[in-house]
């Protein structure tokens, strides 16, 4: 049991890694965002297995991060202690944000396997690729609450440095800016997440 938790860990690791891995397959070859609605339609009909595989990984990526979730959420409301209300918090935002990471290429993913299928619009292809943006919307402001939560744990508890609480505070504040908080969440998430995941690795 002892070492299952040691490799739990891990988890934080793992989800970093499986999202980059997804983002380098995804985007080889991929459109660019002026790009025509046709373009976009042969892109997906020829990349089909790219698509999918990229966005299969994504998914893994967010699984991962669910469980690096309970991770942290029992380190964090065990400093906490009482009522624990900052380490839920946490917890139910990790938990959010992870769902929606799980659903963001699952837009993608459909729009291939129908393309490739049967005969499909090159509006309706378009339309589908912009609906990840709305999930990712909605993870980050859910975002929100796992930044604030575990920020305010750290800070009150020293369970992890003060700059890791603050850039939390700090990530929470960029998310809530609708132009620039998915960017926020795809650049900042990751290496908030190894913070935590070393620390814990090296406290055994």
């Amino acid at each position: 049991m002892r070492a299952a938790e040691r490799w739990a860990r891990w988890a934080g690791v793992v989800a970093v890694v499986l999202w980059v891995v997804s983002v380098l397959i995804s985007s080889s070859g991929a459109p660019g965002e002026n790009a025509s609605e046709a373009e976009y339609l042969a892109y997906i009909q020829e990349e089909t297995n790219t698509i999918i595989l990229g966005g299969f990984l994504f998914m893994l990526g967010g699984v991962a991060f669910l469980w690096f979730a309970v991770v942290l959420r029992e380190r964090l409301a065990a400093a906490e202690g009482g009522s624990r209300m900052f380490s839920n918090v946490a917890f139910i935002g990790a938990a959010v944000v992870g769902a929606f990471m799980m659903l963001t290429p699952g837009p993608e993913i459909a729009a291939a396997i129908i393309a490739e299928e049967q005969e499909v619009s090159a509006s309706a292809a378009a339309a589908m690729r912009m609906l990840p943006e709305g999930f990712l919307i909605a993870a980050a402001l859910s975002a929100i609450l796992l930044m604030l939560g575990s920020g305010i744990v750290a800070l009150r508890t020293r369970i992890f440095p003060k700059v890791w609480a603050w850039f939390s505070f700090l990530l929470a504040l960029l998310l809530v800016i609708p132009w620039i908080g998915w960017a926020a969440l795809l650049l900042g998430l990751p290496v908030w997440v190894i913070g935590p995941t070393v620390l814990l690795l090296r406290r055994g």
